[in-house]
């Protein structure tokens, strides 16, 4: 089936009628017991990664069945990693050399899950939360992985790849309440972090120690989801205000030491009307510059930003509405890095739906 929208106001606003996208259900993959909290495409897009509270991590991928163009292809679970964690599992990141993955969980912990002999399993489990760990992301280069949790802080870790070493090299409580999500900045280490405290934070390495150099403030309740555009210049943000925030910074160039420090971060777009309850998560495509977002009522909504010369004012198009893409809150979406144009969405119906965007 095909969704597509586009909004009466934009035609009267914009007097033409605008390109509209759509996205095809491809895929609907059941197996969890539980809510899904997150999804993650593995770096090269070949596999797609699901955890929930089931307390099980599940990875699919695609076979050929013999058939003719997409009805040729299914998708089926190629691995269930299990043991690891004694509590809900809610996120999971991959390496960017595609080996490792990471996993947070609300027992407090952090495993990492090494693929060996075509399986994956547990090699390390890093401790030190206090309470439930929200999420987890590594950084561009590999060597630094961060995390979040209810208890107000976020950790940096120091990996050493050659003995499977983690080490604790940043505690970061800056942030007054829970902490829900932390990404990196695409290709610097850089990080962002946001909260139920309504505000982001971003923080850099500076004489060896990691420090708060940024806050962002304007979402009016809970900042649910974060992430950078494929330059570094802009970050969005999801609230449970309803509202998305595009915020732009300084040019990628000029994103170290003093430049960084000196460049505040302001709020240039605010995209509200459009979701009816919280926003929980939030992509932003680095192929195609496409934001997806999901939310607690049931719908995913695509926008593309308008061309125009002034990137300092974007206004954002609202390309895809889908009703009802699932049958409950849904909690995550990712878009496929190879480019492919495949989303990929999981809900609290235990549901992880692949999607392919196209336009009309």
């Amino acid at each position: 089936m095909l969704y597509w929208y586009l909004p009466p106001h934009m035609h009267k606003a914009r007097g033409i009628m605008n390109v509209l996208g759509k996205l095809e259900n491809i895929a609907s993959l059941s197996g969890h017991l539980d809510r899904v909290w997150h999804v993650s495409w593995s770096p090269s897009g070949k596999l797609l990664t699901s955890c929930s509270g089931d307390k099980t991590i599940r990875m699919w991928g695609t076979q050929w069945n013999g058939g003719q163009g997409a009805q040729g292809i299914d998708w089926t679970c190629k691995a269930v990693l299990q043991d690891g964690h004694s509590r809900t599992v809610r996120r999971v990141s991959w390496s960017p050399c595609g080996r490792l993955l990471a996993s947070v969980s609300f027992d407090g912990t952090t495993c990492i899950w090494s693929q060996k002999n075509a399986e994956f399993e547990c090699i390390t489990t890093l401790e030190g939360h206090e309470n439930e760990v929200k999420s987890v992301c590594w950084s561009p280069s590999g060597s630094l992985l961060a995390t979040c949790s209810r208890d107000k802080s976020v950790w940096i870790w120091e990996v050493d790849h050659e003995e499977d070493d983690y080490q604790c090299v940043g505690v970061l409580s800056v942030h007054t309440q829970d902490v829900k999500n932390v990404c990196w900045h695409p290709y610097k280490e850089i990080l962002a972090s946001c909260s139920y405290d309504s505000t982001i934070k971003m923080f850099h390495e500076e004489d060896d120690d990691w420090f708060c150099v940024h806050t962002l403030a304007g979402h009016e309740s809970t900042v649910w989801g974060i992430s950078f555009d494929k330059t570094g210049t802009r970050l969005a943000s999801c609230s449970d205000d309803k509202t998305v925030k595009i915020w732009q910074g300084c040019h990628p160039d000029c994103q170290d030491g003093d430049s960084f420090r000196s460049t505040a971060w302001k709020c240039v777009c605010t995209l509200s009307g459009y979701h009816t309850r919280t926003i929980y998560d939030i992509d932003w495509c680095k192929q195609s510059g496409l934001l997806a977002t999901c939310s607690g009522d049931d719908t995913i909504h695509v926008f593309q930003e308008d061309d125009v010369e002034s990137s300092h004012q974007p206004t954002f198009n609202l390309m895809v509405c889908v009703k009802s893409a699932h049958s409950e809150d849904i909690n995550s979406v990712r878009w496929n890095p190879d480019g492919s144009g495949l989303l990929a969405s999981c809900g609290d119906d235990g549901i992880i739906k692949v999607w392919k965007y196209g336009q009309c």
